[in-house]
């Protein structure tokens, strides 16, 4: 493999990195320290590159990718703010597991010991949020440590990894070439011993109720296709976290008893209690603390992920099957005996019964607003299981996490780990960026009105890259999230109120299609024909959060401690 060649400029060095890495988007803002790879971005045919509004929301478009493509999606920003303003949204692809490459712009090598214009210690701030961040110090570097860079994101934990580039390195040359397509790849992992997957399949036939608990490390198209497989042959209830979302088809539905997070008060959390053996499948703590679900700490508990788990009193695995996931469910499929559990047993059928209850016992329609579960309710028939859904945080993150149906691996897509406000519309875009061919298919996202606003700059974004989203806001004028938990706590609640934004005539200012929906018996109407407009809309949904407090309440009972 011939690296040295003639010296070529370090900014082309980076961005052939970037198409040999499998880059085809990057998300962005210009500046005058990083203005060298901008000036050859623009003329690759191959590489498209979105200029956004703020870089934080470059940043969560680029963990959009990362989530959904397995590529590291990738950023880029000027020196001084335009670093820091990654921080955000670097700490949230780290911390929920998104691979991530940033590249910031940094002064002169020359005036980096001084007190200069834009100067700032980027790497002091970005290195405690992200899995690696370093320097360029000489131009021979640069290949070196882009290479780097993509190999720690994708390497498990998957996260961000930031490169800082110095102006004169970035306007040098390097005698070093990019280096080639495949070296960007990772060695692959292999399965655990097969006596520890047979020990396994041992605990497995001999539960008398085995639940497949799902994390974000279970997403992986090939995983899931190997989880769905397991299911076929040996039938057992299945919860997810919020990041999970999709594992379980349509056809295997009746396996499904709901995702559990942040309160301990779901059919899936009572079915986790009752279980004497847990298989917690690429299962990471910052998605549910152990000690919300496992409260006593004595539930017997499988550990399956790329890595060993971090023991602590309330995760405490029986055994530990650490590699390939892919390798070791296929693995445990063909060790474990058919079962003879049955998924109708009297406490599966009453958790399953709860699980489902609220379609059975009426929602709440023809109120002057809209009840939430009635808007969940119209969403599912208009959307395919093909449709990507990408949702805010806020009270709406909650009623959609659980009870909105996906049927496919990275369709529906939230932040958990670090719950941040304002994702929703920037996942959106990137989500119909990375269609083919792009823009094609509708994209719907979803936030509060006070999540909207953190990132709604966007639109301008949205609308100048033609894509096909539909943006509804659930707007109460409230952080409604809060509130209810302050309520809650406090009897009363402070530091909450919004209001004051007309989201139909801020739409029409970026050239966007504003839709209002005042009340319940206007929902399914309007919600169609802002689901039929091809291009990017934004839907003001007038929202029923009247029993948001009912989300916290009614926790497990002590039977199920």
């Amino acid at each position: 493999m011939e690296l040295l060649s003639t010296p070529q400029s370090c900014a082309a060095i980076v961005v052939e990195s970037l198409y040999n890495a499998g880059v085809r988007l990057v998300f962005g803002i210009p500046g005058a320290k990083v203005d060298a790879i901008f000036n050859v971005l623009v003329d690759h045919p191959d590489i498209k590159l979105v200029v956004c509004r703020h870089e934080q929301n470059a940043a969560f478009m680029a963990a959009a990718v990362g989530r959904i493509t397995g590529c590291p999606g990738v950023c880029i920003a000027t020196s001084g703010p335009g670093a820091s303003n990654l921080t955000t949204g670097l700490a949230t692809a780290t911390t929920e597991g998104d691979p991530v490459v940033a590249i910031i712009g940094a002064v002169s090598r020359l005036q980096s010991t001084k007190r200069t214009h834009q100067s700032m210690r980027a790497l002091e701030v970005l290195s405690p949020i992200s899995k690696k961040a370093i320097g360029v110090n000489v131009e021979d570097q640069v290949a070196e440590v882009m290479l780097d860079a993509f190999r720690v994101a994708r390497s498990y934990p998957r996260g961000a990894s930031v490169m800082s580039l110095p102006l004169d390195i970035a306007n040098g040359r390097s005698k070093i070439d990019a280096f080639p397509s495949e070296t960007f790849d990772l060695p692959e992992l292999g399965p655990s011993p097969l006596y520890c997957i047979e020990s396994v399949s041992r605990l497995i036939e001999q539960a008398k109720l085995p639940v497949l608990f799902l994390g974000m490390r279970s997403t992986a198209p090939q995983v899931v296709s190997a989880i769905r497989s397991f299911l076929r042959h040996h039938p057992m209830p299945v919860v997810e976290t919020f990041q999970a979302a999709g594992a379980v088809p349509e056809e295997l539905v009746n396996l499904f008893y709901g995702r559990v997070g942040l309160f301990r008060n779901q059919p899936g959390d009572k079915l986790l209690a009752k279980s004497d053996l847990i298989l917690a499948v690429g299962y990471d703590p910052t998605e549910y603390d152990a000690n919300l679900w496992n409260v006593q700490g004595k539930l017997r508990i499988v550990h399956i992920d790329y890595q060993r788990c971090d023991f602590e009193r309330h995760y405490w695995p029986v055994a530990e099957l650490v590699g390939s996931i892919l390798l070791n469910i296929t693995g445990l499929e063909a060790n474990t005996r058919r079962l003879a559990y049955d998924t109708q047993s009297e406490i599966c059928r009453s958790l399953y019964d709860e699980f489902h209850s609220w379609k059975t016992t009426g929602i709440p329609q023809g109120n002057d607003l809209v009840h939430p579960l009635h808007f969940i309710s119209c969403l599912q028939q208009l959307v395919s299981s093909k449709t990507t859904v990408t949702c805010d945080v806020g009270t709406v993150y909650i009623y959609m996490m659980r009870y909105f149906f996906a049927y496919e691996p990275g369709k529906f897509l939230t932040s958990n780990g670090q719950q941040t406000l304002g994702v929703g519309l920037p996942f959106a875009i990137a989500a119909s960026l990375v269609q083919d061919p792009p823009c094609s298919q509708k994209v719907i996202s979803l936030s509060g009105d006070g999540g909207f606003m953190f990132s709604s700059q966007e639109l301008s974004t949205a609308v100048q890259q033609k894509c096909n989203i539909t943006h509804f806001i659930w707007n109460d004028g409230h952080y409604n999230m809060v509130e209810f938990q302050e309520e809650l706590k406090y009897g009363r609640s402070s530091g909450i109120a919004l209001g004051g934004v007309d989201f139909v005539k801020f739409a029409e200012a970026f050239n966007a299609k504003g839709f209002r929906i005042r009340s319940d018996d206007q929902l399914e109407t309007v919600m169609k024909e802002a689901l039929a407009y091809d291009g990017v809309s934004v839907v003001d949904v007038c929202i029923d959060y009247s029993h948001a407090q009912d989300l916290a309440s009614h926790v497990v009972p002590e039977e199920y401690q």
